[in-house]
């Protein structure tokens, strides 16, 4: 996976190569390769400061004898990684590669006739994430003083990346992620948060402290101290995550641009819009940021920062496009961005109907039988799937996890299977079955130890609409993909169902909340031999399969025949809301 960067320090590039790194994560670091005279000096030396400096001068030596300045930075740094689960690569073969890679790009070349420029190659151990890597710094300027060409580098670079894969073994970066790629971001981007957030907690402590007993300013503490204060505030998930999720669940949820401005507002983001030039009522697109607390600064993110599918043109795709829409949309965001009320509350303030539970149940159960017949090349069906899927996730754990729990990395991991490159080729056709009501109804979920059964159904349903995507994953021979979807149902999600209700004991005496005299009559119950009844049980309560073996359950349960009376076996088949005829097995 390269990472292309510009810059115009070598020797700051080079010290850090060989620094200790942020986390001292950096260890024994030495040259792999690079151009013939300084592998002839630094061969199998573990550098430091004062070699990072040489080697420095060294790359720079033509671009200073010529005085040639290159427009973007003269440095063209490129970091080759692997996957931690990869494993690792020998310095041997990191060489080959290095030297492989930079003449692909044109930078060492000497069948193009043209001149090599100066370039070097480290190796410093594995990142903070267990990922094998080096880096490759370049000097832009040739030997005869022209300029080497960046034209499209980073699009040259994933194409021989995808070279390199093949021609020595590697894990191929699959389909789906040249196609959809997330949002990335720097380890220095939550470094400069968590400082900025230790730095106005302590002068807000600092200003409340009795006379007398004011301690010095940020800046006068020791290195050491404010060192542990950053640390202590570093947060366990990168911001702009927890963000992101917000935002997702408030897009799916809304059916218009207004309500999707209102909801993010209910929900503690900070927003603002930003406008075409020279209009206030034409909105291009928009940023958001957390809530901060007294005396820190918030942080704005993109819609399309946050993720590609949050970019303000998606979210319009799947919206309805009216004259009227448009009007109180943009009501929304002046009101929004000038700190007033909403302009007028729509159905993000109401409860929803309670027989919109059954609706949605219907509705998912649906979407995964018409995804059956969705071909693997449409991907923007499948992607339109997982963001709706993604967004159902992401409203319940806004609702209910305190911190991001199972149903977050869930959301998460769907996410990753919605952010395509490009935007959807055909607009969505009228009448398409969603997901976006399962939304709806999570954004409306209290906090409770004590789940509902209507919420353990659906998220069963969900979880069937997962695995559809985790197939069509399979089928694509995206294995890394759908590894990671099949990881957040068998493993994250466990621990949401072991806090669902049963439903033999809910169909033997109906009540909204399960307790423990319930739950005890409901294990009694299955104790006796296996009826069709058990085995439906199983099928919506049972231990979660492996994501390559979860089927589908009937989208309406059986009710009890009356009060007091006891309830019917599941018939043979049973008729759906849909009015179709289906068998237990569905």
């Amino acid at each position: 996976m390269p990472n292309v960067v510009r810059g115009d320090r070598t020797g700051g590039l080079m010290v850090y190569l060989v620094g200790p790194g942020r986390s001292n994560e950096h260890t024994e670091p030495h040259l792999v390769a690079g151009d013939g005279p300084l592998m002839t000096w630094h061969d199998d030396d573990e550098l430091g400061r004062d070699a990072a400096l040489a080697i420095a001068r060294h790359l720079d030596r033509p671009m200073k004898a010529y005085g040639v300045t290159v427009k973007g930075g003269h440095v063209w740094h490129c970091s080759l990684s692997l996957r931690a689960e990869e494993g690792q690569l020998t310095d041997e073969k990191w060489g080959v590669i290095s030297r492989h890679f930079v003449r692909e790009m044109g930078f060492d070349d000497e069948a193009s006739g043209k001149a090599p420029t100066r370039w070097v190659a480290v190796r410093h151990g594995l990142s903070g994430g267990g990922n094998d890597h080096i880096h490759i710094a370049v000097n832009l300027v040739r030997e005869d003083g022209t300029r080497a060409s960046t034209h499209l580098d980073f699009r040259r670079a994933q194409k021989v990346t995808r070279a390199l894969e093949v021609a020595y073994g590697l894990e191929p970066l699959e389909g789906a992620a040249a196609e959809r790629a997330t949002r990335g971001y720097s380890p220095a981007e939550r470094q400069a948060q968590a400082r900025a957030r230790a730095a106005a907690r302590y002068e807000r402590e600092r200003q409340a402290a009795p006379a007398g007993a004011v301690g010095p300013g940020w800046y006068a503490l020791p290195a050491e101290e404010r060192a542990a204060k950053i640390a202590a505030a570093m947060p366990a998930e990168q911001p702009r995550h927890t963000l992101a999720r917000k935002v997702r669940g408030c897009a799916t949820a809304s059916g218009d641009e207004a309500e999707f401005v209102r909801r993010m507002r209910r929900g503690g983001v900070l927003v603002r819009p930003r406008f075409a030039d020279g209009r206030t009522d034409v909105v291009t697109g928009y940023s958001v940021a957390a809530r901060p607390l007294h005396g820190e600064r918030p942080i704005w993110y993109g819609g399309g920062h946050l993720g590609r599918d949050l970019a303000l043109p998606r979210l319009r795709a799947g919206w309805p496009d009216t004259p009227q829409g448009a009007t109180d949309a943009a009501a929304e965001w002046v009101a929004a961005r000038r700190g007033r009320r909403v302009v007028a509350e729509g159905r993000e303030a109401v409860a929803p109907d309670p027989k919109m539970w059954q609706t949605v149940l219907d509705d998912t159960y649906r979407l995964r039988e018409q995804m059956r017949a969705v071909p693997i090349e449409d991907r923007d069906q499948w992607a339109r799937v997982a963001r709706e899927t993604a967004g159902a996730f992401a409203a319940w754990s806004n609702q209910v996890e305190e911190t991001p729990g199972p149903l977050a990395a869930t959301a998460d991991a769907l996410a990753k299977s919605a952010q395509t490159k490009y935007r959807p080729r055909v607009p969505e056709p009228a009448g398409t079955i969603s997901a976006a009501g399962a939304a709806v109804l999570m954004m409306s979920v209290v906090r409770s130890d004590n789940p509902t059964l209507a919420q353990a159904v659906l998220l069963r349903q969900l979880m069937n609409l997962a695995k559809a995507i985790h197939d069509a994953h399979t089928a694509a021979g995206e294995a890394q993909r759908a590894a990671e979807i099949a990881q957040a149902v068998r493993d994250e999600l466990v621990a949401v169902r072991d806090r669902m209700p049963t439903l033999v004991a809910v169909l033997a005496e109906p009540a909204p909340v399960l307790d423990d005299a319930r739950l005890a009559k409901g294990r009694a119950a299955i104790q006796a031999p296996r009826t069709e009844l058990e085995e439906m049980v199983e099928r919506v309560t049972g231990a979660v399969a492996p994501a390559t073996s979860i089927r589908p359950i009937p989208p309406r349960l059986p009710e009890p025949s009356g009060p007091g009376q006891p309830t019917q076996p599941v018939p043979a088949q049973t008729t759906t809301g849909t009015g179709r005829t289906e068998s237990p097995e569905r």
